[in-house]
């Protein structure tokens, strides 16, 4: 029964009490239902069947031992079964689905505490603001068929999302499941939830902390080591989560003091600062935090959740640098002075009689940390305290070196770290600055030196000149792409016209160091696909320029166009990038996507060309939210660290029986091309993976002038970083018209010459040798109940 919004009155009752629960307006009963409104673990369980069927999992253990339950250690070499019956696959199963649930969490908990906080602050009835659109909430109301209108209307959706976070925790319990495949169902499941509960997060940040609203022209704002004023107080904030931050921006603001404090933070949460003010600046992403507090700048450290340092405490402590931690997911064993007055707990900071505390009352947050950081600065400086050595401290450290090679085999990059000892001894310094960029701040190598060398700061010592020019620009987070955007360009995107878009997420792990990420966004935006990035990497793609002194947010657009940049924003900020697809489904599609996940999900897989790389994945979190991206039908590439998750997704394009297709026109069987050929892979290094995102960006649904661009780029990808012809461009091949025109008749003389295929020369047409020929109006789909006829 659906209420109508207004006042009714009922006369002669006395003594009545009427509770009437959630009000729903009579629109909402309009919105066509799909067939899976809020799945369960098993209700999308079909659709990951067919997805895990043609694009089987394959396993990297990491341990061959399970050490769950008493009953172990189990060995489970050679598929050994366990003493509860459990094998090597599903144990590995068991684990990477384990992460995925452990990512969904993160970003569950970060939704849950935020929503909490702001419905405190601004009332569940605040409404949603994310720009001019008519789907708000493209994911929430593609999972669970609701669409929300206030941020109050978000409490059910992460009550979902929680109840099946536990329910798929409860199935990792010695005794319950114990297939693999069904294990990897419920880590896409658990991805997908993930992408759910990102949403909530970033669209009440925007509703209410007025961030940018599907802005293509956010402000540019100041990244890098070097741009930090020292001579200033420095507060740094790290973590995800801005909800205590943006108090002390407010205080700043009202007593203009931005002009006397650099306030600056390192990880999502500078992002999330920059889009609430631009005045913000962002130092960098993780793999800088321990590099930075080493250094001694920062006057006062507020943290928040995720991605934080384990030893904060004792980094800091060492440099009498305050910690006051915000939120009860990382709390160091601190003493809560919540309820204390901000003078006392000043002095007892500034006195260095606590090294931390726990504050979770914002408004003394926002107050306490300026005026803080304002009393530190001076006692610091006036010691010259920090971790680095000096110029004398630095050549006996380099001197004492044995290049005996512990460090390089600690280091998860294996960097030479030996060898740029020894180039340091003479005097020369540039190894360790190249060594600045790749290394990811971990302090493994500190660990691992058996002469007790602080090989970090010997680092950063030797890199000073480098850092001092770290100076780059990011585009604030815009946060979702607007309707409008998606009109001008989703048909050009299904047709394959813009030959794709290439979504670079997920954390610093790079192989190579960051300028890697700057480097492949340069060149597929150069060759108008469209980049979309978010978090570390957004961060890392700024710090670079081009001989003009710009960077890549400076030269290229950050609108939904082929050939622009967009930044989505913080970690929690990739759901709209999931959330780009549904809508081109919706909008330019005109598919219902209310409760209709596969659906949109199978038309994703078919039609739009977007490729997810998490080129330095490396927390639990980018795990799920690749997977999430994976449910959905978009693959996915790892860099070469991927295998540590434990599983690929890869396809046998071989294997042909694994490609049909179903027109749903009419419901025929076809064998198309492997398009996209992998769900999740990784690759070994940037030659390999350039001409791989190209390739996984096919799609059968692709025009014959898409798929010509297409091509066109994967074989020059291929040829420029591999310096080969790639060896299965011609299955991508259904007419001359997929062919590039610069190359058409050189690559028909190799179909004729190397295939086997009939050409007719005279007109330059291929007669036999496709796999199939090209129909423009091929409706595929790998969902029988989607064809014409079929029965529900």
């Amino acid at each position: 029964m659906v209420i109508k919004k207004g006042k009714f009155t009922i006369e002669g009752l006395e003594n009545v009490q009427i509770n009437i629960g959630k009000v729903t307006s009579s629109d909402e009963d309009e919105e066509p239902q799909g067939p899976t409104p809020a799945p369960d673990i098993h209700g999308l369980r079909d659709w990951d069947m067919r997805l895990l069927k043609r694009y089987e999992p394959v396993y990297s253990p990491i341990c061959d031992l399970c050490c769950y339950c008493t009953y172990g250690k189990c060995d489970l070499t050679g598929n050994k079964e366990g003493a509860c019956g459990i094998n090597m696959e599903a144990h590995q199963a068991r684990e990477a689905m384990l992460r995925t649930l452990t990512g969904a969490a993160a970003h569950a908990g970060h939704g849950r505490h935020l929503l909490n906080h702001l419905i405190k602050r601004f009332g569940a009835d605040h409404p949603i603001d994310v720009g001019p659109t008519n789907i708000k909430a493209p994911v929430t109301q593609t999972v669970l068929g609701i669409k929300p209108e206030t941020i109050g209307d978000f409490v059910p959706v992460l009550d979902y999302v929680e109840e099946q976070i536990t329910q798929l925790l409860a199935t990792t319990h010695i005794g319950q499941e114990g297939s693999a495949i069904d294990f990897e169902s419920k880590a896409l499941h658990a991805g997908m939830v993930d992408h759910v509960g990102m949403e909530v997060s970033d669209i009440i940040q925007i509703s209410c902390l007025d961030m940018p609203k599907s802005q293509a022209d956010a402000p540019l704002v100041d990244v890098g080591m070097g741009i930090i004023d020292s001579t200033k107080p420095v507060l740094l904030c790290i973590g995800h989560n801005v909800a205590a931050v943006t108090y002390i921006m407010d205080y700043m603001e009202e007593h203009d003091l931005f002009d006397k404090i650099e306030l600056a933070a390192i990880c999502c949460t500078a992002h999330d600062m920059t889009r609430v003010n631009p005045k913000a600046k962002v130092v960098g992403s993780l793999s800088k935090q321990l590099k930075y507090i080493r250094s001694g700048i920062p006057d006062l450290i507020i943290v928040d959740e995720q991605c934080i340092r384990a030893d904060m405490m004792r980094e800091t402590s060492k440099l009498h640098i305050p910690v006051i931690a915000t939120n009860d997911k990382v709390m160091y064993g601190l003493p809560d002075r919540s309820k204390d007055d901000i003078d006392d707990i000043i002095r007892d900071l500034a006195s260095g009689d606590q090294p931390g505390v726990l504050l979770f009352d914002y408004e003394k947050v926002g107050e306490l940390a300026p005026k803080l950081v304002m009393k530190m600065a001076p006692i610091r400086k006036e010691k010259g305290i920090t971790a680095l050595p000096s110029d004398e401290e630095f050549k006996k450290l380099a001197s004492s070196c044995t290049q005996c090679g512990a460090c390089v085999i600690g280091c998860p990059q294996g960097l030479e770290i030996d060898k740029a000892m020894e180039a340091a001894v003479e005097g020369n310094l540039t190894l360790f600055e190249e060594l600045h960029d790749k290394c990811i701040g971990c302090g493994r190598c500190d660990v691992e030196c058996p002469k007790n060398i602080p090989v970090l700061d010997v680092i950063e010592k030797a890199s000073q000149k480098v850092i001092r020019e770290e100076k780059g620009k990011l585009r604030t987070g815009r946060g979702q792409v607007g309707d409008a955007e998606i009109r001008e360009e989703g048909v050009n995107l299904v047709m394959g016209t813009t030959p794709g878009v290439v979504a670079i997420i997920g954390c610093p792990n790079y192989p190579d160091g960051s300028r890697d990420v700057y480097e492949i966004a340069e060149e597929m935006l150069q060759r108008s696909y469209i980049v979309v990035t978010s978090g570390c990497s957004a961060m890392d793609i700024g710090m670079f320029k081009d001989d003009e002194g710009k960077t890549l947010y400076e030269r290229y657009g950050g609108g939904f166009l082929k050939g622009n940049l967009l930044n989505t924003g913080s970690c929690v900020s990739n759901a709209h990038i999931t959330a780009t697809t549904i809508k081109v489904a919706a909008i330019f599609a005109r598919r219902d996507i209310s409760g209709n996940f596969e659906e949109i999900a199978d038309y994703v897989m078919n039609r739009i060309g977007a490729v997810g790389l998490a080129w330095g994945g490396s927390t639990q979190k980018a795990l799920s939210i690749g997977t999430g991206c994976n449910r959905l039908g978009i693959p996915v590439v790892l860099g070469p660290h991927g295998p540590k998750y434990r599983r690929a997704y890869p396809g046998k394009a071989y294997d042909k029986d694994k490609w049909n297709l179903l027109d749903a026109r009419d419901g025929s069987v076809h064998n198309v091309e492997p398009a996209p050929e992998h769900l999740l892979i990784s690759a070994e290094n940037k030659a390999e993976l350039m001409p791989l995102l190209a390739k996984l960006c096919f799609r059968p649904g692709d025009n014959n002038l898409g798929r010509m661009i297409k091509l066109t780029h994967y074989i020059e990808l291929s040829e420029k970083y591999l310096g080969v012809l790639p060896d299965d461009w011609h299955i991508y091949v259904r007419s001359e018209a997929d062919l590039p025109l610069a190359k058409r008749e050189e690559l028909l003389k190799i179909l004729e010459e190397e295939h086997g295929w009939k050409i007719d020369w005279d007109r330059k047409k291929i007669l036999e040798g496709p796999a199939r020929m090209v129909d423009i109006s091929f409706q595929p789909t790998n969902v029988p109940r989607l064809c014409k006829g079929a029965v529900e």
